[in-house]
């Protein structure tokens, strides 16, 4: 078995990586402006729509052109992937896994062209784009593991004359729905996922970033996968996303993405459909609305630094980022001062730039949403850094915090998905668990302090999956640190957990008397 290793993030002081990085930037650049085509059965079918991906940061530069799936094709991907159901599921479970460590090892040696082009495609930092291949890279080695430790089932006892056995089997097909903000890491791991267990996938990308999903389904058949096992087919929610999750050919979804989304999704597939002969099973991640909590007794410089990195971090365009601070009132201000500080030293910009901390936002509408969301913070608080953004040639944000908010207060409620962080003050640290919890998600939380009894408060009385103590709230580690999230942040799928293989397949006893 291939031993764990977290892939260790590159360490861009040197100029040996830096100049490496650089290599892939310039590979990248050479290839922009290609036609991709869908790929069904491992056939490459080019159509007139198309999706045209646009870099962020330079929104005269198009990255690439997607075709497009309709539903015709869709319903052609479907037919195909029920065909491959039949013999991918037999293949042996070690077999799979072996797809997986190779397609890993693939992307290792290629790791600064994949991060480059998340640079481009997503406006990721060079640090951000190395972290998410980084992520990419673990999910396929350790999900591949996982599969050879379930590939024998789980131990059931037998008695006198009959021998009893408990096997892990595959749902179907699975229409896998992956996020933008880590086109890389997330899409490749939820795809994976289904695929080691031996489910047959129609991925269906973000139409935002198309072209870094498109490279990875290269990969996997580099690394031996059979045709028609993984289907690629990028196309409109509205066209192609409802009538693959409605399909009652569909055995599961694996969604990540937003709460609205999610709960359509999770809404849909609960209805029966004609010839539908299961309920089908949803795996869904839905976002946040994260808070730190720092308590008088901390290490102040560590909250601020914890705070700015957590909400600014790839323009806090994830669904963990740090999107409240409540603090106790003892330190409010001089926690407040210092992340005042530190946020105006950020440089924002150029994400190919190896000192530009934060690039763009991904989109017009994020652009517009989150500068809609600034006009509300300054009526609903003080505006006391950032507030200015600039979409003349990409879509730039400076990092904002807004001040002395209520905690019922649209900034402390609403998931903005961009680099905004709202301060609210907290008379005790009893209040500040309470308002932390004031929200309907759950997804991660962070608390600051030296006091180990408020760490163990925290530990029983903050409700969120992802719970981190004396650092940020973003960051998790595959293999360490199980992802996700409770109330409306999703199914608390655990991903990069030891249960997550589990939600692809079903449990069958066999019994025989002997």
């Amino acid at each position: 078995m291939i031993p764990y290793a977290h892939e260790p993030l590159t360490d861009f002081s040197t100029d040996n990586n830096q100049n490496a990085f650089l290599e892939g930037l310039e590979k990248v650049k050479k290839e922009l402006g290609r036609h991709y085509p869908l790929i069904i059965g491992g056939e490459r079918i080019t159509t007139e729509d198309k999706i045209v991906s646009i870099n962020p940061a330079n929104k005269e530069e198009i990255i690439g052109y997607v075709s497009k799936a309709n539903q015709q094709l869709a319903e052609q991907a479907m037919q195909i992937a029920d065909v491959t159901f039949k013999t991918w599921r037999k293949v042996k479970a070690s077999v799979r896994a072996d797809i997986l460590f190779r397609a890993a090892a693939i992307v290792r040696r290629r790791k600064h062209e994949f991060s480059a082009l998340l640079v481009l495609e997503a406006g990721k930092s060079w640090v951000e784009a190395d972290a998410d291949t980084a992520e990419a890279i673990d999910f396929m080695e350790y999900y591949g593991r996982q599969m050879l430790q379930l590939k024998d089932g789980a131990q059931v006892k037998s008695r006198p004359n009959e021998y009893n056995r408990y096997d892990y089997i595959p749902l179907g097909i699975g229409i896998v729905i992956p996020p933008w903000n880590f086109p890389f890491a997330i899409m490749a791991g939820t795809t994976v996922a289904a695929l080691v267990t031996g489910n047959t996938v129609l991925l269906k990308p973000a139409s935002t970033t198309p072209i870094i999903a498109a490279k990875f389904v290269e990969v996997l058949e580099e690394a031996g996968l059979p045709k028609g096992v993984l289907n690629y087919v990028p196309g409109s929610g509205g066209e192609i996303g409802d009538y693959l999750v409605d399909h009652p050919k569909t055995r599961f979804v694996s969604f990540t993405g937003s709460r609205d989304v999610g709960q359509r999704i999770y809404e849909r597939a609960s209805k029966v459909q004609e010839g539908q002969i299961w309920l089908k099973r949803v795996i869904a991640e839905m976002g946040g609305k994260d808070t730190i909590v720092v308590d008088k007794e901390s290490d102040l410089e560590l909250a601020a630094r914890s705070i700015v990195a957590s909400a600014f971090g790839f323009c806090g365009q994830k669904c963990s980022a740090c999107s409240r601070a409540v603090v106790v009132k003892d330190v409010y201000d001089d926690v407040l001062n210092r992340v005042i500080q530190l946020t105006k030293e950020l440089t924002v910009g150029d994400p190919t730039k190896k000192e530009t901390y934060m690039g763009p936002v991904v989109d017009q509408n994020a652009f517009d949403k989150i500068m809609s969301y600034i006009e509300v913070g300054k009526k609903e608080g003080q505006l006391v850094a950032g507030g200015e953004g600039d979409d003349s040639k990409g879509y730039f944000i400076q990092p904002t915090v807004v001040s002395d908010l209520e905690p019922t207060s649209r900034l402390m409620q609403e998931e903005i998905f961009g680099p905004v962080v709202g301060f609210t003050k907290a008379k005790d640290f009893n209040e500040a668990i309470d308002i932390a919890n004031n929200t309907q998600y759950g997804l991660t939380g962070a608390v600051i302090t030296n006091n180990r009894m408020h760490l163990e408060q925290a530990r029983e009385d903050f409700h969120v999956g992802n719970l981190y103590f004396n650092r940020g709230c973003t960051g998790a580690i595959v293999g360490y640190q199980p992802f996700g999230g409770f109330n409306m942040s999703g199914t608390d799928s655990k991903a990069g957990g030891p249960e997550y293989l589990l939600l692809h397949m079903q449990g069958k006893t066999t019994v025989e008397a002997l």
